[in-house]
């Protein structure tokens, strides 16, 4: 029997830290959809592209009531340096760091073999139960139109 988590299963609370080293707190986004987007690790071309594209489609998440988060297992300190770097204002980069990918593991999107994450996303609703998942390939930068069609 798994204990990873499906679609139709409630993910129950997290608490992670964002780049900013403020906590977010699963709990406290009830009635707002959430969309969890993992990405491998900071610093790298497709990553940066997949959060940039959170980042420039925010408001448009708003409009639809659902917040984009960008995971890793990246410290915070990581994800505040690259954050700035590439320019990521409005979204929160959240840090799945100790224990390592643990949020990511009851997602099964950990990739125990390489020590990081899949490039995923997962999309909660108000209640925070899981109503879509998608792995993609490593080198491929995930479609939001896909969210869209779905929120929208």
């Amino acid at each position: 029997m798994s204990d990873k988590l499906n679609i139709g299963d409630k993910l129950g609370n997290f608490e992670l830290k964002d780049h900013k080293g403020n906590t977010v707190n699963l709990e406290n986004l009830k009635g707002k959809k959430v969309l969890l987007s993992f990405h491998p690790l900071a610093w790298t071309s497709v990553c940066r592209d997949q959060m940039k594209s959170l980042e420039e489609n925010y408001d448009k998440f708003s409009e639809y009531n659902t917040i984009p988060f960008g995971l890793s297992i990246d410290t915070t300190f990581t994800k505040n340096a690259w954050a700035k770097e590439i320019g990521i204002e409005k979204v929160r980069l959240l840090s799945d760091f100790w224990p390592t990918g643990e949020l990511a593991k009851r997602l099964d999107v950990f990739r125990e073999k390489d020590g990081f994450t899949e490039r995923a996303n997962i999309l909660l609703d108000e209640e925070g139960k899981i109503i879509w998942k998608k792995v993609y390939p490593i080198s491929e930068l995930p479609d939001l139109k896909e969210i869209f069609d779905l929120i929208s």
